[in-house]
């Protein structure tokens, strides 16, 4: 994926917990990432973030990621400006200093590259004040872990292009992101509005000795936390009660009494939050539900992908490579070794790509039309380990109407060694009616050049085994 187009370099401004967000988001999506940040230990707290960001977008989602893009740190504003198709600025929160570098970068920039501020609560309007060409800039405001929230806010200030935001967000959505378009610039702009809201009760809540931190989050976490990951205030409100948020006077007094939290270091928060995190995404994919759907959407995206990376060699005569991918530690066994159902997972995925090769894909089965696996032969040839990276490949032995005969491998990517086969026959089936019936034209005409390819290739020995006792006089 490119991200976005033409976009192959993103520049970024900061490089701490928002930047390097950032960088571990657009790097694992194929991107360049050119970060500018003066502290010696910036390359160091950035490459933790994305070996954290990996391994969370390995647990999230199956779908092959392209290959990595590269990252490097440099001291001067002036180098990732010129190395970028999009700037992202996410400086400290001070209005001087982050109008300052953004027109020290505009003056390096080419034109039409879009600047986008990471702010949580600063106006565009002002920070766009310094630049020659304030109209595109725009605030792309984030929410941490960026790696795998999706949603970012989006929003322009008096002297935005509409196109500069419109560019934006497809670029976020590139990403894998959810980008919320603002209608008008506001202090604190949307999600930061309420939850400061929600923060303010709870200060009271907190000085009227009428609970502890602790007891506050467990109001929340416990009740309307599970409902907020899939329904916003209204469709709670709607939905779940009738529960109507009360307001109150800003407290002026400072945030103390900050009691009963977990004693547990920042690393093993992260990881424990990205973990949870990952959890409710899926399930709310298995729904196609806010967050979820985003993931579906960006999952779908990574398929096409894939699909269109393998369309180039339909016509080779050679196996597809049609999944690769990393063995994850839940996917281990008491043993010690993958577990017999992820290899029918990754064999799964491995024939779901050549179906969207040939023009079966999820836009196929809406229509009413799918592959069913009528018949499965799985051979284990050698054991797989916690972390192992694999590629899986696939062959097609014959085809005709109704049936589409395959043979899989699953190999080692360390020295390509066949760790697994899975002999497979497919069978197309009218949904509606539950029964075979001959794939339609579309499907046949990106069948039959593959089956035409893979005809020269020779016929796997174990092919059409059978499972038997050898019979001894």
């Amino acid at each position: 994926m490119s991200g976005g187009g033409t976009i192959r370099t993103i520049g970024l401004l900061g490089g701490g917990v928002i930047g390097a967000g950032w960088a571990a988001r657009a790097v694992l999506n194929g991107l360049d990432a050119v970060i500018c940040d003066p502290d010696p230990e910036a390359a160091r707290r950035i490459a933790a973030v994305i070996d954290n960001a990996r391994t969370a977008l390995s647990r999230l989602t199956l779908a092959p990621l392209p290959a990595a893009g590269t990252w490097r740190v440099v001291r001067r504003v002036e180098e990732a400006a010129e190395a970028a198709d999009f700037m992202q600025e996410s400086l400290p929160e001070r209005e001087d200093l982050k109008i300052a570098l953004l027109a020290q970068a505009e003056r390096a920039m080419r034109e039409g590259v879009v600047i986008a501020s990471s702010t949580a609560g600063l106006k565009p309007t002002r920070l766009q004040s310094g630049l020659r060409r304030p109209e595109r800039l725009v605030v792309g405001h984030p929410f941490n872990p960026v790696y795998l929230l999706p949603l970012v806010e989006v929003c322009g200030g008096a002297a935005t292009d509409a196109a500069a935001c419109r560019r934006a967000a497809e670029f976020y959505r590139g990403l894998g992101m959810h980008p919320l378009l603002l209608r008008r610039e506001t202090d604190g702009f949307i999600a930061d509005r309420l939850m400061e809201a929600l923060w303010r009760e709870a200060l009271f809540l907190i000085r009227d000795d009428v609970a502890t931190a602790a007891e506050i989050d467990d109001a929340i976490r416990f009740g309307p936390g599970l409902r907020w990951a899939f329904m916003g205030p209204f469709l709670t409100s709607r939905l779940a009660g009738g529960e109507q948020a009360q307001s109150g006077p800003a407290p002026k007094w400072p945030r103390t009494r900050m009691t009963d939290v977990p004693d547990l270091d920042d690393a093993s928060l992260e990881r424990l939050r990205d973990s949870c995190l990952v959890g409710i995404l899926q399930t709310l994919k298995a729904n196609r539900i806010a967050g979820g759907a985003a993931l579906a959407e960006y999952e779908a995206a990574l398929w096409q992908a894939q699909a269109a990376a393998a369309r180039h060699m339909s016509q080779a005569a050679a196996p597809l490579h049609a999944f690769a991918g990393r063995i994850e530690p839940g996917w281990i066994d008491y043993n010690g070794h993958l577990t017999e159902s992820r290899y029918l997972q990754i064999f799964s995925h491995a024939s779901d790509a050549m179906l969207a090769l040939i023009g079966a894909d999820t836009a196929y089965v809406a229509r009413g039309h799918s592959f069913y696996t009528a018949e499965t032969h799985l051979r284990h040839l050698a054991q797989m380990h916690g972390d192992e990276a694999f590629y899986a490949t696939v062959q097609v032995l014959g085809a005709d109407a109704k049936r589409v005969h395959i043979w899989q491998e699953l190999h080692r990517d360390a020295d390509g060694a066949v760790t697994a086969t899975c002999e497979q026959m497919l069978l197309h089936v009218d949904a509606a009616t539950g029964r075979a019936c001959p794939a339609l034209a579309e499907v046949r005409a990106g069948l039959d050049p593959l089956v035409a390819a893979h005809a020269a290739l020779p016929r796997p020995e174990a092919a059409g085994r059978a499972i038997r006792l050898n019979q001894r006089g």
